[in-house]
């Protein structure tokens, strides 16, 4: 049994999200240059190979890591999540990595509001409301009437709803399989699907962008172990607040590095959806709180 140490697990959450904005940063330069599919599929290569190596160094091995009394649903959260990643992916090649995770950021949210429907939990008024104010966050940065009706100011909402979905989902198979368990189905099931879709885009890659290729497969397979580190540390009510600070590091990359515009009502509709976001967080462990 590993000690807590909250401390110590909030610094490793900020450094994973500091290493995520770094590895979308990459992801952005790649599929700029090269078909999304294709870079994905190379990117979770490198996650499965982690995956299985862990799961070897692990109690019981592979055998262990992939026996599961949900097959089905383990297989669907790895590949809406590998999807999940391609849309996000696409979006920082045409909105920019800024407009992007602003609207990302309501995935809290739609969590929270699919909490019920999907795992029968109760969602008080508060949080209904947070919900609702955020929502309108969200609406300012697509600014109604004018970005809104557009296909792609939708492209990072559709990939904050596909993630809600697999967090939902990860939350469900919790009930029965261990986090070491999904972990594998995560990364071995979306190797499987991104590279039944890859292939068929695989095109030359210049020497170079191997090597922003290799970047992007450790900057993905750091985070994650420090993401399993931080959870390992302390509690995810205690560390999943820091989470947002992914926002303004892949914001500050994209501002400085591809020369992307924070725009006011972005700015402004991103405090409406983190204020609303760190709410309901504030809410759910209160509540846990209560129940204990």
């Amino acid at each position: 049994m590993i000690a807590q140490n909250t401390r110590a697990g909030i610094l490793l959450m900020i450094a994973t999200t500091m290493v995520f904005a770094m590895s979308d940063g990459v992801s952005r330069h790649l599929a700029g240059e090269y078909n999304v599919f294709m870079v994905i599929m190379i990117r979770y290569w490198f996650f499965a190979a982690f995956v299985i190596v862990v799961a070897s160094r692990q109690a019981g091995g592979i055998r262990r890591a992939a026996a599961t009394r949900q097959p089905l649903v383990q297989a669907f959260r790895g590949f809406l999540l590998a999807i999940e990643v391609c849309v996000m992916v696409t979006g920082f090649v045409i909105l920019g990595l800024v407009e992007s995770h602003a609207v990302f950021a309501a995935y809290p949210l739609l969590i929270a509001a699919l909490s019920g429907p999907v795992l029968g939990e109760r969602v008080g008024w508060r949080r209904w409301l947070a919900i609702f104010v955020g929502f309108i966050g969200v609406l300012i940065i697509l600014q109604p009437g004018v970005r809104v009706f557009q296909p792609a100011a939708l492209i990072p909402l559709a990939a904050a709803l596909m993630f809600a979905l697999y967090g939902l989902l990860t939350r469900y198979v919790a009930r029965q399989d261990s986090a070491a368990v999904s972990f594998f189905w995560t990364g071995t099931v979306g190797a499987v699907t991104m590279t039944c879709v890859g292939l068929w885009f695989w095109e030359p890659m210049a020497i170079t962008d191997w090597g922003w290729m290799l970047a992007l497969c450790v900057t993905s397979v750091l985070s994650h172990g420090l993401l399993i580190k931080a959870y390992e540390l302390a509690e995810a009510s205690a560390v999943q607040p820091f989470a947002y600070l992914q926002l303004p590091f892949a914001a500050a990359i994209g501002l400085t590095v591809f020369g992307e515009v924070l725009q006011p009502h972005v700015a402004l509709g991103t405090a409406v959806v983190v204020s609303a976001g760190l709410f309901t967080l504030w809410r759910a462990r209160k509540v846990k709180e209560g129940a204990s």
